[in-house]
């Protein structure tokens, strides 16, 4: 699906045993070696997650570090052959500190480290106890199962088939400050951004967090990838549900069921090509690129294969919310924004009549009754409103019925034009068979119509109120 500029992601929440850095491993592999069977191109795992975040004192034993480096080693291994994009989580001794790090692991290759920038150290976090923040850090490079890596925060990994598709990543925390690395990550040209987390569950944490993460992707206009620990960790201080979530624009994609048991994945496709059109007409966006003066980041080229089918959810009906309860609130928004609308340019007009054709169909429906609604909110009597319904060769009893019970149930002027005589005439005027029902047939009578709104708006001194509807706006005509 490169061509048309998706890429499958996955979130994954692994079991885990405390600081049994083999016992993690193996489960993170088992996530990796199912999401690899599934297509799946960027995987994320959580925070510290091949010792567990909870190890607390332990992080500073010299033989977890070393188990925590050969379990990276042998996740790297695995992946031998296999291009998919892994971040995982690990602490690394480095220049005698101590770094919560994510890895990036691509086809055996460690292709970078990220250190976590921002260490939480209030209310149940006491994170700085273990972790140094990359602020610390001086090299660029360190030695890795045998490999020379990049390190620091700011590392992009760009696709080499579609350079719009780069990732950017944070930790935890990260994102939880005013401007986040994620932002400049984004401003550098990332369009997704990952982040590896242990974040714990108090009530109505889970909510804040959501939102948190929909409205970055908002603004950062990119998808974003979100994963927690989850069971196994220590509960001694703290909860940890395993929340995983994807969003995309401001748009909430999938979001994990938190407080499962086993191992979890959480796939969906993420429309790059879209988060890039998004950008260009953004301009807010591009303007915003100065703020990287005194950024300097390097690019990590990566592969991944692609695949051949679609894992998305596309809703038929974007506009619509499936709950009743914001189905209605949409519904009340939209026919307050219309109203104001409606009222402002009739206040600049002097309060003209407003003249509008009824079908008995829906599109006029709409647009009486927020002429009505003009009329109730500003005072302004119904019979200002002139509803015109004008029966041609194809209107059947049952709309025009509908067209006058409304009008007079809503208190409008009725006028009633029939335009079958005009419209004859104008087939006899330019030759045209009566019988021939093709476009200028059918076209013959919405002009017919218009015209004689027109022409009554002018004989009226009111105004015209359009019937079209987003889709026709869309196509670029209105009935």
């Amino acid at each position: 699906m490169h061509k048309y500029g998706f890429f499958r992601t996955a979130c994954a929440v692994p079991k885990l045993k405390l600081a049994d850095c083999q016992y993690n491993v193996s489960e993170i592999i088992a996530l990796a070696s199912s999401a690899w069977d599934q297509g799946v191109e960027v995987l994320l795992f959580p925070e510290l997650a091949i010792t567990g975040y909870t190890c607390g004192d332990l992080f500073f034993q010299r033989e977890l570090q070393t188990n925590a480096v050969k379990a990276l080693d042998s996740l790297c291994q695995w992946s031998d052959g296999k291009k998919m994009l892994m971040v995982v989580g690990l602490p690394l001794a480095i220049s005698g500190s101590l770094y919560n790090c994510a890895v990036a692991v691509n086809d055996g290759r460690i292709l970078g480290i990220v250190p976590k920038t921002y260490i939480p150290n209030h209310q149940e976090f006491y994170e700085k106890r273990w972790f140094a923040s990359s602020k610390s850090l001086k090299r660029t490079e360190i030695i890795m199962c045998s490999q020379t890596v990049p390190i620091g925060t700011e590392l992009l990994f760009q696709h080499v088939h579609r350079e719009e598709f780069v990732v950017g990543i944070e930790i935890c925390e990260d994102l939880w400050v005013p401007i986040s690395p994620g932002s400049f990550h984004a401003l550098a040209g990332a369009t997704v951004i990952l982040n590896p987390s242990a974040s714990n569950e108090v009530v109505g944490k889970s909510d804040y967090r959501r939102e948190l993460i929909r409205s970055q992707s908002g603004r950062c206009n990119a998808a974003y990838l979100y994963t927690s620990a989850g069971f196994g960790e220590s509960t001694s201080d703290l909860v940890f549900g395993g929340n995983a979530i994807i969003c995309e624009r401001g748009i909430l994609l999938k979001e994990l069921p938190k407080f499962n048991l086993g191992n979890e994945l959480l796939i969906t496709d993420i429309d790059v090509e879209s988060l890039t059109h998004d950008r260009q007409m953004q301009h807010g966006f591009g303007d915003s690129v100065d703020l990287l003066d005194g950024h300097s980041y390097r690019t990590i080229k990566f592969e991944t294969p692609g695949t051949n089918d679609f894992d998305r959810e596309v809703n038929p009906q974007p506009f619509v919310p499936a709950d009743p309860n914001r189905r209605s609130e949409r519904c009340e928004e939209i026919v307050n924004i219309q109203t104001i609308g409606l009222a402002t340019r009739l206040a600049h007009i002097g309060n003209a009549p407003m003249v509008v054709g009824i079908s008995g169909g829906l599109d006029s429906t709409m647009a009486l009754l927020v002429c009505v609604s003009v009329c109730d909110r500003f005072n302004i009597p119904r019979e200002k409103i002139h509803a015109v319904t004008m029966p041609g060769f194809g209107t059947t009893d049952r709309t025009y019925d509908n067209a006058v019970a409304l009008i007079k149930g809503l208190g409008a002027t009725f006028h009633e034009i029939s335009i079958v005589a005009a419209c004859t005439a104008h087939f006899n005027d330019i030759g045209h068979p009566i019988e021939l029902h093709n476009v200028t047939y059918e076209n013959s009578q919405a002009r017919e119509r218009t015209q004689i709104l027109m022409d009554l708006s002018n004989k009226l001194g009111g105004v015209v109120i359009g019937t079209g509807d987003l889709s026709e706006l869309a196509l670029g005509w209105a009935t």
